[in-house]
Order: structure tokens, then sequence, then C-alpha cells
């Protein structure tokens, strides 16, 4: 089985427990997309580069993740609403070890 269940709540507060594929290569950011968790051009701007910080979500459960890297670390710096628990989405992943994952899309910046 290549697919993980992962909890996303949305801008709107409601909780999604969907099926992550973690054999395509995906992050957290397309997955928000591809199932139509935020309206489009709202999540996802600048393409998964790490330069824009619409994708930025709260992890609420307590999984290892990968260090942040130098580029994400500061694109936080500059975001608005950034909690200690803040990470980019098209930074994260999708794996095996996420299983579980449960996070929280930040407000969208204005």
């Amino acid at each position: 089985m290549s697919d993980i269940k992962i909890k996303i709540t949305d801008r709107e507060g409601v909780t999604h427990e969907i099926d992550a594929p973690t054999d395509m290569n995906m992050n957290l950011m397309e997955v928000v997309r591809s199932y139509e968790l935020a309206p489009e051009g709202t999540i996802g701007i600048c393409g998964g580069m790490a330069m824009c910080a619409s994708c930025q979500c709260y992890v609420k459960s307590a999984h290892e993740l990968p260090e942040k890297s130098d580029d994400e670390d500061a694109m936080l710096s500059e975001a608005f609403n950034v909690e200690d628990n803040s990470r980019l989405g098209c930074q994260i992943h999708m794996t095996q070890e996420l299983d579980g994952l449960e996070v929280e899309l930040a407000p969208e910046e204005v």
C-alpha cells in the first residue's frame, strides 16, 4: 500500500481525513491542491519553491519531520501568522513515516 492517511484542517476549520500517495513524490501543498482544500490561487502560489509561504501550515501531530532548509526558514521568518509548529507544506514530502500526520492550514495572508 503506497497511500497514507493524513488529517488536514482547512482554513474554514473543517478537518478532512484523506489518502495521500507516497509513490508520486508529492508534497503536502500538492496534496492540498489535488483535494481542493483551499481555493485555487491561494496555496502554492510560487509552485512549491519555498518562496511565498502561501502553503504555511501548523503541524499538530508529533511526527518527526525533516529539518527546515535555509530557504524554508528564511521564508517563515518573513511570513505572517507563524507559530512554533509552522512549516511550509511544499517542503513536506509524503512518505510512509508521515502516516497519521495532522496539520492545519495557516490563515491566508492578504
